[in-house]
C-alpha cells in the first residue's frame, strides 16, 4: 500500500517580476508573450496527491503528471520503496511524504487520487480477506478525514478514488453499468463499503469513483494483470495456453495507457463525477482473452486450466476468475472519453510487442 502528494507551485515561482527599462518596444512585447504563455501554463498546473503511488497504476499515473509539469506528492507508508521507485534525479520536485505528512500534502494540493489497497492476488485465507478490505477502507477514510478537515482556501477540489468492477458480483449473462446495483458476495462487499467511506467526502469536493477492471499493461516487459499477474500467466503457459475454467465467463477489461488516461481526465474535467466504469468498450470472453493471448505469445490455446487448478493457488479468490462479470463503460462513452485500446486483441498486441 503506497500513498502520494505535492507542493503548491506558488512555492517555487517568483512572487515579482522587473523588466528592464533599455527593452525596446519589440523586445518588450516578446517579453510578454513569453510571460503570458508561462503563466497560462502555471494556470493549468494541478498539485496532485496520490496514495497508492508505488503500485501499477499509480507508478505510471505519476509519471504522466510529472511529464506534464505537473506538482505531485506521493503519500507513502514506505518511503525508501517509493524513493527507490522516484528517484530524485529522474523525479525533481516530487515530494514523498509519510503518513505524518500526508496533512501538509493534501492541503497544499488542488487534488487527490487515491488508488492505495492490499493486492487481491493472493490465497484468500480469512486474515488475507479482512486486511483486503481493511487496507482500503482505512487509507481511504483517513484521506477522506484530511480532506474534510483541511481550511477552506486550501482544500483540495477534486477526490478521485478507486473502486472495482467487483462491486457489480458475477453473472455470465448480465450486462453492468454504472446504474446497475451491487452483488452479493465479497468482493461486492468490499466495493460498497469502500464507496461508502470516499463518499463521506465534504459535498463541495467533486468526487470521481473509478470502478477499475482488469488492468492489462506492461511491467518489465512482462505482460502483468492488475488482478492476477503474477498467478493467470505461469498457469497459462504451463496448460499450452487454454481457457481458464469454462471460459464463457466474462473478462472486462482494460489497457493501462486508457486506466491512467481516465483518471488523469478526471482530475480536471468537471463533468467527470459520480461513478465512471473504468473498462474497456468492447469485454470479451476468457476464451478468447485466452485466444487472443495465445496467438500473441505464439502458444497454442486448446487445453483448458481445470478450476481445480485455479483454486489450487487462488483459493476462494479464483471465483473472480472463473465466473466474472460483463462491464461496459456507459459514462465514459457519454462523456466521450477516448479509449487507445477498445480491443483486446490491439491492446495484447502493444503489450507484447
Amino acid at each position: 500500500m503506497e500513498v502520494f502528494c505535492s507542493l503548491s507551485w506558488t512555492h517555487s515561482i517568483s512572487p515579482r517580476l522587473h523588466i528592464p527599462h533599455s527593452f525596446s518596444v519589440g523586445e518588450t512585447n516578446r517579453f510578454g508573450v513569453i510571460c503570458s504563455a508561462a503563466q497560462s501554463q502555471k494556470a493549468n498546473q494541478m498539485t496532485v496527491s496520490v496514495t497508492g503511488a508505488t503500485g501499477f497504476i499509480g507508478t505510471r499515473l505519476v509519471q504522466r503528471l510529472h511529464t506534464d509539469n505537473h506538482n505531485v506528492c506521493v503519500l507513502t507508508r514506505s518511503k525508501s520503496k517509493a524513493e527507490t521507485i522516484f528517484p530524485v534525479k529522474n523525479f525533481p520536485g516530487i515530494v514523498i511524504a509519510e503518513e505524518a505528512g500526508w496533512k501538509d500534502c493534501i492541503e497544499g494540493s488542488n487534488a487527490v487520487v487515491n488508488l492505495a489497497g492490499m493486492p487481491i492476488s493472493t490465497r484468500w485465507s480469512p486474515e488475507i480477506k479482512k486486511e483486503i478490505k481493511e487496507s482500503r477502507i482505512r487509507v481511504t477514510s483517513k484521506v477522506v478525514d484530511l480532506i474534510n478537515s483541511s481550511p477552506q482556501g486550501v482544500r483540495p477540489t477534486v477526490l478521485v478514488s478507486a473502486t472495482a468492477v467487483g462491486y457489480y458480483g458475477t453473472s455470465e449473462t448480465r450486462v453492468f453499468d454504472e446504474n446497475s446495483p451491487s452483488g452479493n458476495d465479497y468482493l461486492a462487499e468490499v466495493c460498497r463499503e469502500w464507496e461508502g467511506t470516499a463518499l463521506k467526502v465534504d459535498k463541495d469536493v467533486r468526487l470521481a469513483l473509478i470502478r477499475i477492471g482488469v488492468v492489462l499493461g506492461k511491467d518489465g516487459g512482462a505482460l502483468d494483470i492488475f488482478t492476477f499477474a503474477a498467478k493467470m500467466i505461469p498457469l497459462f503457459m504451463m496448460f499450452a495456453g487454454g481457457p481458464l475454467g469454462s471460459g464463457q465467463q466474462w473478462f472486462s477489461w482494460i489497457h493501462l495507457d486508457d486506466i491512467v488516461n481516465l483518471i488523469y481526465e478526471a482530475l480536471s474535467n468537471p463533468s467527470y463525477k459520480g461513478v465512471i466504469n473504468g473498462t474497456a468498450p468492447n469485454p470479451v470472453r476468457l476464451s478468447e482473452m485466452c485466444n487472443q493471448l495465445g496467438n500473441v505469445l505464439g502458444r497454442p490455446s486448446w487445453l483448458p486450466v481445470p478450476d481445480f487448478a485455479l483454486k489450487a493457488v487462488l483459493g476462494e479468490g479464483a471465483s473472480v476468475v472463473l465466473e466474472g462479470q460483463k462491464v461496459v463503460p456507459a459514462k465514459a462513452k457519454e462523456l466521450g472519453f477516448p479509449f487507445k485500446y477498445p480491443y483486446v486483441k490491439d491492446a495484447l498486441k502493444a503489450i507484447l510487442s
